[in-house]
C-alpha cells in the first residue's frame, strides 16, 4: 500500500541516524536497517544501524555530561520536562500516526498513547522538584543523621515495540528528573518513535548529551558491551522475561541497578454477581487494547460457570463487530499484527487450544495479505491443559476458562509463574478486598479493564519482574539514598 503525502512528509520528518552526544549521525559501519509497515509489509523507512562501537561513544556522551546534569537545578529538569510535554501535545497527531506505520495499532489507540506517554513528561516534570531528603538527631542524641538522594547515574534502557512513545517516557522522564544521563536502544520493529521522540527533547532544550539513541539489529551485542562497562550504574528493561533473566545475570556481574518490566499473564475474573455490561466492556479494553499486544493485556478470561454462557454470547457479538483494517482508518479496532511471526504464534495457539478441547466461537484464522493480520477471537472451554493458559498470547485471541467457586477462580488465576496484573468483576465489595489481599500480582483492576496511569506504580510480582515505574515510586528508582552523620 502506497503512503499517502502526509504519512511520506512526516516520514521524512524522522532523523535516520543515531543520535550521540546531541548529534544525528550513521553507523560507524555504514550499515542500516530497514523498517516496515505491517499493514503492507512495505519498508516505509532506512536508519542507521549501530555497532557496539557506537554504544560505547554514546555510554561516553552519557557520562561525560552525568556530573553536569545532576547539577542542573531541579527546576530546570522540571522545567525542560515540562516543555516536552507541551510540544508533545502539539505534535500529538504526528506521534500518533507515526505509531501506527510503524506498529499498526489503530490510530484512535495511538492518540491514546501519546496521551499516556505524555503524562509520564508531565508527572516527572512535578516530582523533579519534589526530591526530598531527611534531617534529625540519632537516638543517642550524640549526632544528626542526614539522609539525601542523589542521581543513580548512567542508564541503559530497552524498550520494546508495543508501545514505542509510552515505554520510552516511562524510563526516560523519571531519569532526567533524577539527574541521571541516558542511553536508549528503541525495539528494532519500532525505533522510529523513539528518534522523533528525541527530536522533541532537543527542541524542549535538553542538552546534548543527556539522551542518547541507539537503533541496532545487534541487541545482544551491544547490551553485552553496555553492562559490562562499570561506568554504566543502571539498566531497565521492558521484554520477555527469558531475556530479562539474562539481562539481570548480566548486570549482576556489576551490581547494577536494575529495572525491570516482564511478562505477563493476566487473570480476568467474572463472578457470578458482576455487572455484566461492565465485565463484557472491561475485557474488551483489558483483552484488545493494543490488538492484544500488552504485557497487561487479560490473557486468561475466568468466568463462573452460570454466567459462562452469557457472557461468551455477548463478548463473541461484540467482537463479531470489531472492524479489521489499516490502522489509519478511522474506526479500525484491529489492525496488523506487529508482523507475520505474531500472526504465526496466535495461530498455534489458537489450533492447541481446539485440540485441547476448546469450542471456536468466531475467528480463529490468520488473514490472508498483504499485511500481518490475524481475526479477533473467542475461544470457550478451555482445557487447563492448553498452551494459551500457560503462554502470553501477544495477538487478538480471547480464551475463557470456566470455575464454579471462588477458591477455584483464585487458584486458576495464580497457577502461573507470572504476577504483573489481574482482573476483578464482582458486586460484593467484601469479595473484591479478598482478591486484592489473594491475587499475586503487583497492580490490579476491580470492575476496569485498563489500569495504567503515569501517577500510579506500575510493576509486577514473581518473573513479572522488579521495581515499579511511574508514581511517586517511579523517581526512587534512579535515586540512591546517601546517610551521613555529622556530629553535635
Amino acid at each position: 500500500m502506497s503512503l499517502n503525502q502526509n504519512e511520506q512528509a512526516l516520514l521524512d520528518s524522522v532523523k535516520d541516524g543515531l543520535y550521540i552526544a546531541g548529534a544525528w549521525e550513521p553507523s560507524s559501519s555504514g550499515a542500516t536497517i530497514e523498517v516496515n509497515d505491517p499493514s503492507s509489509g512495505d519498508v516505509i523507512k532506512v536508519i542507521a544501524d549501530g555497532t557496539v562501537e557506537d554504544s560505547i561513544r554514546a555510554l561516553d556522551a552519557a557520562v561525560a555530561v552525568q556530573d553536569d546534569w545532576a547539577a542542573t537545578a531541579p527546576r530546570e529538569r522540571s522545567n525542560i520536562l515540562r516543555r516536552a510535554f507541551d510540544l508533545l501535545q502539539e505534535r500529538k497527531e504526528e506521534f500518533a500516526l507515526l505509531m501506527t506505520l510503524e506498529m499498526g495499532k489503530p490510530i484512535a489507540e495511538a492518540r491514546g498513547e501519546v496521551a499516556y506517554g505524555g503524562e509520564f513528561l508531565r508527572w516527572f516534570s512535578e516530582e523533579a522538584v519534589r526530591i526530598s531528603g531527611q534531617y534529625g538527631s540519632n537516638p543517642e542524641g550524640t549526632g544528626n543523621m542526614l539522609v539525601s538522594q542523589m542521581p543513580v547515574g548512567p542508564c541503559y534502557f530497552v524498550t520494546p515495540w508495543n508501545f514505542p512513545l509510552a515505554m520510552a517516557t516511562r524510563k526516560i522522564a523519571p531519569a532526567l528528573a533524577a539527574g541521571c544521563t541516558v542511553v536508549i536502544k528503541p525495539a528494532g520493529l519500532t525505533p522510529l518513535t523513539t528518534i522523533f521522540f528525541a527530536q522533541l527533547l532537543e527542541d524542549a532544550g535538553l542538552p546534548a548529551g543527556v539522551v542518547n539513541v541507539i537503533t541496532t539489529s545487534k541487541s545482544g551485542a551491544m547490551s553485552n558491551a553496555l553492562l559490562s562497562d562499570p561506568r554504566l550504574r543502571k539498566l531497565s528493561f521492558t521484554g520477555s522475561t527469558p531475556v530479562g533473566v539474562k539481562l539481570l545475570e548480566q548486570a549482576a556481574q556489576g551490581v547494577l541497578r536494575t529495572s525491570m518490566e516482564l511478562g505477563g499473564n493476566a487473570p480476568f475474573i467474572v463472578f457470578e454477581d458482576a455487572d455484566m455490561d461492565r465485565a463484557v466492556e472491561g475485557v474488551m479494553a483489558a483483552k484488545f487494547r493494543n490488538i492484544g499486544q500488552a504485557c497487561t493485556a487479560a490473557n486468561r478470561i475466568i468466568v463462573h460457570e452460570s454466567v459462562a454462557d452469557e457472557f461468551a454470547a455477548r463478548v463473541t457479538e461484540k467482537v463479531n463487530a470489531m472492524k479489521i483494517g489499516r490502522g489509519t482508518e478511522e474506526g479500525v479496532s484491529i489492525g496488523p499484527l506487529v508482523d507475520d511471526a505474531a500472526v504465526e504464534g496466535s495461530a498455534r495457539l489458537v489450533a492447541d487450544a481446539i485440540d485441547t478441547g476448546a469450542e471456536l466461537l468466531t475467528g480463529g484464522s490468520a488473514i490472508e495479505g498483504p499485511g500481518s493480520y490475524f481475526q479477533p477471537t473467542v475461544l470457550d472451554k478451555l482445557s487447563p491443559q492448553a498452551a494459551i493458559l500457560r503462554e502470553e498470547i501477544f495477538g487478538p485471541v480471547l480464551g475463557i476458562i470456566r470455575f464454579s467457586s471462588e477458591e477455584e477462580a483464585v487458584q486458576i488465576a495464580n497457577n502461573t509463574e507470572y504476577g504483573l496484573v489481574s482482573y476483578v468483576f464482582t458486586e460484593n465489595i467484601h469479595r473484591g478486598h479478598r482478591m486484592i489481599e489473594q491475587l499475586q500480582t503487583g497492580m490490579m483492576g476491580l470492575n476496569v479493564g485498563v489500569v495504567s496511569n503515569a501517577a500510579a506504580p506500575f510493576g509486577g510480582v514473581k518473573q513479572s519482574g522488579l521495581g515499579r515505574e511511574g508514581g511517586a515510586e517511579g523517581i526512587h528508582e534512579f535515586l540512591s539514598t546517601k546517610y551521613t552523620l555529622l556530629p553535635r
